[in-house]
């Protein structure tokens, strides 16, 4: 299925799909059609046999064991098992909003050194950065936010999201 992603992308290094130097962002690492088809392979299934991603991209079981080792080595990607939280003993997620006064990155820093939080964004708009946090139950919920969380210097306000049910979390996004 993917061989034909590969094909029908452009053979031109101009085109930025086939060769990318610099990330959205502004710098990462060189991405080419073969390194994007293998990514998506994965996406569908971590555990595919690199022998099996090698016949969809056009490459070597050997070839595609070294791009994959690169990419994760370049931080491009990671290969983990994803766990809805509920089936192993966590009761309470929630997204919280955090207003900050001062240097966002040092909050975003001390955040993202906390166990519970899963995910910390720094963002443009109602609030300075967006953290997903994972908790055992409520009282933990809240031990995390108004203990530990309000407590780093530089955070001014929370608003708490609490997740009744996730319905979706998938990570299939490709690689446009």
């Amino acid at each position: 299925m993917h061989s034909d992603v590969v094909a029908s992308r452009s053979a031109d290094p101009k085109d930025s799909r086939e060769s990318r130097s610099e990330s959205r962002n502004g710098a990462g690492p060189n991405l080419d059609a073969v390194s994007l088809a293998i990514i998506e392979q994965l996406q569908e299934d971590g555990r595919r046999p690199y022998a099996a991603i090698g016949k969809a991209v056009g490459l070597s079981e050997a070839a595609v064991r070294q791009r994959v080792q690169k990419l994760l080595d370049q931080g491009v990607m990671q290969i983990v098992a994803v766990t809805d939280p509920l089936t192993v003993g966590f009761r309470r997620q929630a997204m919280v909003g955090i207003h900050v006064e001062g240097d966002v990155e040092s909050v975003a820093d001390a955040l993202s050194a906390m166990s519970e939080c899963e995910y910390v964004v720094m963002t443009a708009g109602s609030f300075d950065l967006v953290v997903e946090i994972v908790c055992e139950d409520d009282d933990h919920l809240l031990e995390v936010i108004n203990r530990r969380i309000r407590a780093v210097p530089g955070v001014r306000s929370t608003e708490s999201f609490v997740y009744l049910k996730l319905k979706k979390q998938t990570y299939m996004w490709g690689t446009r």
